[in-house]
C-alpha cells in the first residue's frame, strides 16, 4: 500500500467533509432533544393527549435523523469515496 500525497483542494474536502458531519450530528440532536423535551412537557400538561402526540413525535425524530444521515452522505461524498 502507497502513499499518495493529497492535494490541498482534497484536503480542504476532508476538513468540509468533518465539519458537515459535525453540523449534521449537532443539528440534529439539538432538534432531537428540543422536540423530546416539548412532547415530554405537553404530556405532563395533559396526559390524555399522550397518544395523540405519540406518532408526530416518532414521525419528526425520524426526519430529524434523516438529517444526520444526509450530513453522513455529503461527507463520503466530499471525501471522494463514492
Amino acid at each position: 500500500f502507497r502513499h499518495f500525497p493529497l492535494s490541498e483542494i482534497h484536503e480542504y474536502a476532508l476538513i468540509a467533509a468533518g465539519i458537515a458531519v459535525a453540523i449534521a450530528a449537532f443539528g440534529a440532536a439539538f432538534g432531537q432533544g428540543r422536540v423530546g423535551a416539548a412532547a415530554m412537557e405537553s404530556i405532563g400538561r395533559n396526559p390524555n393527549a399522550a397518544d395523540r402526540l405519540f406518532l408526530p413525535l416518532v414521525l419528526t425524530l425520524a426526519l430529524l435523523e434523516a438529517l444526520a444521515h444526509y450530513g453522513f452522505v455529503i461527507a463520503i461524498i466530499l471525501s471522494g469515496k463514492i
